[in-house]
């Protein structure tokens, strides 16, 4: 039978094979990352196309298609790696969400093939970028919500919602870009642009809390005061006019471009948080390595059967005791083996503490998408409404926004069953 110390080394290979899952995930992130870029980037030229029925951003258009098939592909290509491992943590859910994503990339040819021929409005391609978009994130969430190292996790969470940021302002340049394009803007698309800018800032907000300085202050650098003064200006021609009062249609790539330097620098970001990211797996992953290495040094001196097993667990004081000649190791081994185990319990529920802070976050989210979503089926009301209405109470009763989360999903059960559509 393995002794303590076999186990506690059998803990520690555990720990390295779980930190290593997490280095493969963490690539696939990055991955999933410059591909949601690429679409973002069409999406927008998309509705630039549409939106001017054709006499803008065609050739554009095709080299951005492009450049989402090399991303796409390289995607596809990690998703089949991932598969090969036979272990995953969280991977019950983790491949359900890549199986749920797949055919929204088998479905893109067609898209394109639509938005080519004209045959759709910019809404309809914009709604079917962001579901595949929205996938593709749910990955990723996935993968933040399966972390069980603390350090990573929060990477993770700040990562999952820097690029949930960077999808809002893509979304911003798309509805931008087809109010523009087309020269006209409605009470609806403003609330849906004001609904997208304070979206961002919550994420953004949530980014700084859980990343490093560093990381922070090149999100801060990486946002000019001459690019966000244009964006502002660009912003209060479409949004701070009344409803119905034509656009300049000339503007259309004047937004679009500014749009695009302030995401393009996002991604720069969002490269240095996945580079973070592996640096902070392969930094954890050495770290246990050189703990492995130390105990399996131990083991060639344990002490033979002829020496009391665990003599020293019911030390009352817990002192070392000189060695003796006959028994060089003997119970001062036995004790380090103790201390390296106690050592190890405290470190790892240590670990287990900060990680239930960290994944606070995340369960956060979560709670606010099922009340939004309960409100959405109850009340026949869009995702965007829905979050208001959350929001809006939140404000009149002095709350957080995941306690009222929490309010309407416990009144769930007393809602009629046949309600929803």
């Amino acid at each position: 039978m393995k002794s303590g110390l076999g186990f506690l080394i059998a803990a520690l290979h555990c720990e390295i094979e779980g930190l290593e899952q997490l280095a493969r995930t963490s690539e696939l992130v990055g991955t999933i990352g410059r591909l949601v870029h690429a679409l973002q980037r069409e999406r927008g030229i998309s509705n630039v196309l549409l939106a001017s029925n054709g006499h803008r951003f065609a050739e554009q258009h095709r080299e951005q298609i492009a450049a989402s098939q090399r991303m796409e592909a390289a995607v596809r290509q990690s998703f089949e790696q991932l598969a090969a491992q036979n272990r995953i943590g969280n991977g019950a859910r983790l491949f359900s969400r890549i199986a749920w994503v797949l055919p929204g990339l088998g479905a893109l040819p067609e898209l394109r093939r639509r938005i080519e021929a004209l045959q759709i409005d910019a809404a309809e391609s914009t709604a079917a970028f962001v579901k595949l978009i929205a996938g593709l994130l749910a990955v990723v969430f996935e993968a933040a919500d399966g972390a069980t190292d603390p350090e990573v996790s929060r990477v993770l969470v700040a990562l999952f919602n820097f690029m949930q940021g960077k999808e809002f302002a893509g979304q911003e340049r798309a509805c931008g870009a087809a109010a523009f394009a087309s020269g006209r803007n409605d009470a609806a698309r403003q609330q849906q642009w004001l609904h997208l800018i304070d979206s961002q800032e919550r994420c953004f907000k949530v980014f700084v809390s859980f990343s490093n300085e560093t990381l922070a202050e090149a999100w801060r650098a990486n946002q000019p005061s001459g690019q966000i003064a244009e964006l502002e200006r660009l912003r209060r021609i479409a949004c701070a006019a009344p409803a119905g009062v034509a656009l300049d249609p000339e503007l259309s790539p004047v937004w679009f471009d500014c749009c695009t330097q302030r995401i393009d620098a996002m991604q720069a970001v969002e490269e240095l948080l996945a580079d973070h990211l592996r640096s902070v797996c392969q930094q954890k992953t050495a770290e246990v390595h050189d703990e492995l290495a130390v105990h399996e040094a131990l083991l060639p001196k344990l002490p033979d059967e002829s020496d009391p097993p665990g003599a020293a667990f019911f030390d009352s004081h817990g002192l070392p005791e000189p060695a003796s000649d006959a028994a060089p190791y003997g119970r001062q081994l036995e004790r380090s083996i103790l201390d390296m185990v106690q050592e190890q319990s405290h470190r790892l529920q240590a670990m287990s503490d900060e990680l239930e802070t960290v994944r606070s976050a995340l369960n956060e989210r979560k709670v606010i998408e099922r009340a939004k979503g309960l409100l959405m089926a109850h009340r026949r009301i869009s995702e965007q409404e829905a979050h208001k209405m959350l929001r809006q109470t939140a404000m009149n009763q002095g709350r957080r926004l995941t306690e009222v989360a929490e309010s309407v999903l416990a009144m769930a059960e007393l809602l009629p069953r046949n309600a929803a559509p």
